[in-house]
């Protein structure tokens, strides 16, 4: 694709349906340490972020304190609900084919778990040597700080101005954008909420879809765009 140096997909809630399995875990056992809070909410106020950061943001807003042991719990269920539950979203797999130059991941998530993930939908066949956590960034800081991003391009050789990447959470897309980048918002998995499409334009997608089916012809669009701009 013309104009287009790299496409960066990230992974939970954009190729796998996998953002409201681990909401209804963390939902649950937030509720039962004494923090109700239903897994929509969880997934609308919180999603991208890592269990560890929804833990600390919860805690600065309500003075409530969890025992880290929480952390590795979340994991291990999560982990086992996703490789016997989840799910590609439909059109994913005929949307990354269509890609037909550079493309990767960048994902909050360990590489066990995208890799886990990628193998049961079937998709790891399009991004193998391609798959990058934040975890395994020097710094290893997550989203939205924009360092797996800017490892990602710098990888594969890739001007950020001339990157795309796909994103379903606000802090995905903040990310993104802070690496200089460009976003398309992406809206077609189960924990999307309404306003959902209205919050990826604010912090920075320069359109949201709804269908992969939309994927192709919006890409193209965007990178003829930039050349002409």
């Amino acid at each position: 694709m013309s104009g287009i140096d790299l496409v960066i997909f990230d992974c939970d809630g954009v190729l796998v349906d996998s953002e409201i399995i681990a909401a209804r875990v963390e939902a649950e056992l937030l509720t039962a340490a004494g923090y109700p809070i239903e897994p929509e909410d969880l997934a609308r106020l919180y999603s991208g972020l890592t269990f560890r950061d929804i833990m600390l943001r919860i805690e600065q807003e309500s003075q409530q304190l969890f025992q880290a042991t929480l952390i590795d719990e979340a994991e291990k269920l999560v982990d086992r609900r996703l490789r016997n539950e989840v799910r590609a979203i439909e059109g994913a797999h005929e949307a990354v084919a269509a890609v037909t130059g550079p493309r990767c991941i960048c994902s909050n998530s360990s590489t066990s778990r995208l890799e886990a993930m990628l193998t049961r939908t079937r998709l790891l066949p399009f991004f193998e040597g391609r798959i990058f956590s934040s975890l395994d960034t020097a710094s290893k800081k997550p989203k939205p700080a924009p360092d797996v991003f800017v490892h990602a391009a710098e990888t594969m050789g890739a001007d950020p101005k001339a990157t795309f990447v796909v994103e379903d959470s606000v802090h995905g897309v903040t990310g993104a954008r802070a690496a200089g980048m460009r976003v398309i918002g992406f809206t077609g998995a189960s924990h999307t909420h309404p306003g959902h499409a209205d919050l990826l334009m604010e912090a920075g997608a320069e359109t949201v879809i709804r269908r992969w089916a939309d994927f192709g012809a919006v890409l193209t669009a965007l990178s003829q765009w930039s050349e002409d701009g």
